[in-house]
């Protein structure tokens, strides 16, 4: 039995393996990475970590990915669009192979996230359920790198400029979700079960702002605008249309209350409580 974990050279990915290396109860060679460029996973490969070659993309590649009773990670594509059919070769793959666990990383609100990048989320989430295998579903809420990896628009200009309203995000960074979803894999208890995680505390754009103008010392302001005015900004700058209506979809959703649930279950998976955004905006700047 091996503990998998699909797209392990991604920015979730490492960061789960590398929880999962720092985990006394599991030796290196216990951990399974499913990579298609083994040479992007060597470091990994040279702490002992099986390489496991395979691609969402190419079904056939997906056979030899896992064996029977092995503990697995889904971690959601990227290709929006496309992450039905991608999740659906992983899901029948690990299907016959006869897996113990497989635990997917969604999205917060699970069936009730009512906006479009959640839409291949419940689908999947659905897929799995068909499937019959014992799954784990990590709900994750919004990280926020999402924000913080993004902070040269908002100095540039001096504004951060969105069309959520007053409404809250409970964001939490990448390695606090990598966190969660190691102690799901080594734990006991997990099967068949839900967990929403999020922050342990949300927050609004206007907070955002203050935060980034405290950390930088320069004036940010908050700028709500109407949907249609923020997708015409984000394209003007470059963002695809079609990304940029689902940008402006999620802060519809954000005005809706759908990202700033806090229960707590993020901080009780990883035993702490959960990154500050000023800790995380700080090192963004420091990084600068």
């Amino acid at each position: 039995m091996s503990i998998v974990v699909t797209g392990a050279t991604g920015a979730l990915g490492r960061l789960v393996v590398e929880h999962l290396l720092t985990t006394e109860a599991v030796p290196a060679g216990d951990i399974a990475a499913v990579v298609r460029d083994k040479e992007k996973a060597a470091g990994q490969a040279a702490r002992g970590v099986e390489l496991r070659i395979a691609d969402y993309d190419r079904p056939e590649t997906l056979a030899g990915a896992f064996r029977p009773g092995d503990r697995v990670l889904l971690i959601s594509g990227n290709a929006v669009g496309s992450r039905i059919a991608q999740h659906t070769a992983v899901i029948e793959a690990a299907k016959a192979a006869g897996v113990a666990q497989l635990a997917y990383t969604g999205i917060l609100g699970g069936p009730d996230a009512d906006f479009v990048l959640a839409d291949e989320h419940r689908a999947t989430e659905q897929l799995i359920l068909d499937s019959g295998l014992p799954y784990t579903f990590l709900r994750n809420g919004w990280y926020t790198e999402n924000l913080t990896e993004n902070l040269a628009p908002v100095l540039a200009h001096g504004a951060v400029v969105a069309n959520a309203g007053e409404g809250r995000i409970a964001s939490a960074t990448r390695d606090d979700y990598a966190a969660a979803a190691a102690a799901v894999l080594t734990g006991e208890g997990h099967l068949n079960r839900a967990y929403e995680l999020s922050g342990d505390t949300a927050w609004s754009y206007a907070e955002y702002a203050a935060q980034v103008a405290k950390a930088t010392g320069k004036e940010i302001a908050h700028n709500d605008v109407p949907a249609a005015v923020h997708q015409e900004i984000l394209t003007g700058a470059g963002v695809p249309e079609a990304f940029a209506a689902i940008l402006v979809d999620v802060d519809e959703a954000v005005r809706r209350g759908r990202l700033a649930g806090t229960s707590g279950d993020l901080a009780r998976l990883i035993g702490r409580p959960t990154t500050p955004l000023a800790d995380t905006l700080a090192a963004a700047v420091a990084a600068l």
